[in-house]
């Protein structure tokens, strides 16, 4: 073929060209930031709004799991989504924290089909997600002494960026499980870190840890808590026993507090069994007992009854996949029994919007519930069962 002058002269513009931009520096504009609206989410407690400031509100101190008066609200934000999934955001804000209060302010990301936990995020430092998402959530702790402080935060705002550590956090296939000490909360009339009010009998449990405290309400973040004969599904309405910043079910590369302590072992009981941490939590008590995890008297007396602190097998259910329901009734329990029938003995529980896991389903008896009519049963352990009536599911393989 002849080449003629032009056409070699296009082809070497062509080629210089492709040659340039290859050299050339990612233009790519960062996205802007994203506004979020001071306007707490149902589930949210004792916060108020002034322009862009959510502050601390109103109702007077109370005392809770980690058995400290304090004064507290807690804010969910609208969930943020971008146009692309980011391994990091950077969230922006102010805050006022006068006379010793606090505010703080976590996000976390939907991934896996599933909200990962709350981290803390430090305003225009990137935050890792545990894995890339394009939808993530702001929340907002504002606590302060019995008198006096109003803490708040404004002027939310939420960025994508890649610019940070590899994300640590994962969900794995098996939910982590630890072997931990069981105490009786109790403190009835009392109000839990997320806003409830401590009824009866009630049914929920509390964790060392807010990444991993519900929304009042909600069981986003619930637990598997069994004895050797006996489970309760509950969810996470309260932080403590004894800490607030020992998520001791996670490895040391992202356990907020205690990293030298081994994965599934909680500060207190070390330092109540081998004098760690001089045998006091972190808020300079000496610790009485080696706790883990605190239960409702409902699921302390009834669910697994239990007459005196106690060593149980929890799992962290949010931490791993497989088949989940929701219980979906309007207040007190759900039985466990051990048989797909109203007549199976019960061996266990299951609270309000608590998460329950889901091995199978089969049939059985016919049971009217929140869901409609249905004979469908579904194993939530070995051994156990709960009708799916009253469960918000969806459909898995037979027993």
């Amino acid at each position: 073929m002849r080449i003629t002058r032009s056409t070699a002269l296009t082809a070497c513009l062509a080629l210089t060209a492709a040659i340039f931009t290859a050299t050339l520096p990612s233009t790519a504009a960062t996205p802007d930031p994203v506004a979020i609206a001071a306007q707490p989410l149902a589930g949210s407690s004792n916060v108020k709004v002034e322009g862009s400031r959510i502050i601390l509100g109103d109702a007077p101190a109370a005392i809770g799991s980690t058995e400290i008066r304090q004064r507290s609200g807690l804010a969910e934000l609208a969930p943020v989504r971008f146009g692309a999934p980011t391994s990091a955001v950077v969230i922006g804000y102010t805050s006022g924290t006068p006379d010793g209060s606090s505010a703080e302010v976590d996000v976390r990301s939907w991934a896996g089909n599933r909200w990962s936990e709350w981290t803390a995020a430090k305003a225009g430092t990137p935050t890792a997600l545990p894995a890339a998402s394009d939808q993530v959530q702001v929340r907002i702790i504002v606590s302060a002494p019995s008198t006096g402080a109003a803490p708040w935060v404004g002027d939310v705002t939420v960025q994508p960026t890649d610019t940070t550590a590899a994300p640590r956090m994962t969900i794995q296939a098996a939910p982590l499980k630890s072997h931990v000490f069981a105490t009786r909360e109790g403190l009835v009339g009392g109000t839990t870190a997320n806003g409830h009010v401590i009824v009866s009998r009630d049914h929920f449990v509390a964790l060392p840890s807010r990444r991993g405290l519900s929304s009042a309400g909600s069981g986003t973040y619930s637990v598997k808590v069994c004895t050797a004969t006996r489970c309760a599904f509950e969810p996470v309405w309260d932080v403590g026993p004894w800490n607030t910043k020992d998520d001791y079910w996670n490895p040391s590369a992202t356990r907020e507090m205690w990293k030298d302590l081994p994965q599934g072992k909680p500060e207190a009981q070390a330092a109540y069994q081998n004098g760690y941490n001089g045998g006091k939590d972190q808020f300079g008590r000496t610790v009485a007992n080696p706790a883990g995890i605190d239960l409702a008297d409902g699921v302390f007396w009834d669910a697994l009854k239990l007459a005196d602190n106690s060593w149980v097998d929890v799992t962290y259910l949010w931490t791993g996949d497989g088949g989940r329901g929701t219980v979906s009734i309007s207040s007190g329990y759900l039985n466990v029994r051990n048989a797909p029938n109203s007549s199976g003995a019960v061996v266990g529980m299951a609270g309000k919007s608590a998460q329950v896991t889901v091995e199978c389903q089969t049939t059985g008896e016919s049971v009217t519930g929140s869901q409609g009519t249905s004979n469908v049963w579904l194993r939530v352990n070995a051994g156990m069962y709960v009708a799916k009536a009253w469960v918000s599911a969806g459909t898995f393989g037979a027993c």
